[in-house]
């Protein structure tokens, strides 16, 4: 109609969630993409984009979430958090209501005995932690009595006898016993491997005494230190030169003997030479004069 006024646009001006979703769908994009985006609830976008704050807890919260959804679509977040302001200004306003507190009401304000008593209370009680871990006043005089020790007879040496002394009975247990890091493998007689790899100084292996024939390929025989039920065998090797299908039952090693190194019988003196002068006696077989006296 002539005469009338036409429409507005600063009438009723475009609030923020709708700049927003504006933008969003001129980018072809969808509230989820906004959502995965700012890492924002889906529920949070959908009320911005309605102007409904009433589920944000605070102002704060609002002009954050703003922020971060201009930004995920390139629109100018400072302008769009100063226009949010004053759009919620009266919303977050009428909600701030703060409930009075009177310091000189009896009810909320504390009793000066009570806080007294409660001073004394703790006073007492730090008093009685340094006095039990400090000192032995309480724990001291309930504590029962400890039972004297038993004296045990001291074993003579003639109660237990040495373990080298005493007889290997039985099968016996075979351990070796590395000395230096070494190599070396165990295995039966059907080729069945029971142990092997690099033995570290002062590792031990017990070779099962049901095993079947249990041999032994070793690199250093001098690394290894054999006992059986604790006593010591021969060595398996000579240092130095490697070994292998060396047999290491009990009943082998105990056919090596002990590891004692065996006795050097004293070498005969040499015989006292003859005076000067004085003539050797010919062996019995010949004269004087040369001839045989074959008897």
């Amino acid at each position: 109609m002539d005469g009338e006024p036409g429409e507005n646009p600063t009438l009723f001006p475009e609030k923020v969630g709708e700049k927003l979703r504006d933008a969003r769908q001129a980018q072809g994009l969808e509230l989820s993409d906004i959502a995965a985006r700012t890492r924002i609830p889906l529920r949070h976008l959908q009320a911005i984009e309605t102007s409904d704050y009433s589920g944000l807890p605070s102002p704060t919260y609002a002009v954050g979430f703003v922020k971060s959804y201009a930004r995920a679509i390139g629109a100018d977040e400072v302008a769009l958090a100063r226009e949010l302001r004053a759009e919620t200004s009266s919303l977050f306003a009428a909600r701030e209501a703060y409930e009075s507190y009177d310091p000189e009401d009896p009810v909320r304000e504390p009793s000066s005995g009570l806080v007294w008593a409660g001073a004394i209370i703790a006073v007492l009680l730090l008093a009685g932690v340094g006095l039990w871990y400090g000192t032995d006043l309480f724990r001291s005089s309930g504590a029962a009595p400890e039972p004297a020790p038993t004296e045990t007879p001291l074993a003579t040496p003639t109660d237990e006898p040495s373990p080298t002394a005493a007889p290997v009975a039985g099968n016996g247990q075979v351990t070796l016993i590395a000395t230096q890091p070494v190599w070396l493998r165990v295995y039966d007689a059907a080729g069945t491997r029971l142990f092997e790899k690099e033995m570290a100084a002062g590792e031990r292996y017990d070779v099962p005494q049901a095993a079947n024939a249990p041999m032994i390929n070793l690199g250093r025989p001098e690394a290894i230190r054999v006992t059986i039920n604790g006593s010591d065998v021969a060595p398996l090797g000579t240092p130095g030169r490697a070994i292998k299908d060396v047999p290491i039952s009990a009943e082998a090693l105990r056919a090596r003997g002990t590891g004692a190194a065996p006795a050097v019988a004293p070498s005969p003196a040499p015989a006292a030479s003859p005076p000067a002068g004085t003539q050797r006696p010919l062996p019995p077989a010949f004269r004087a004069d040369g001839n045989s006296t074959a008897p």
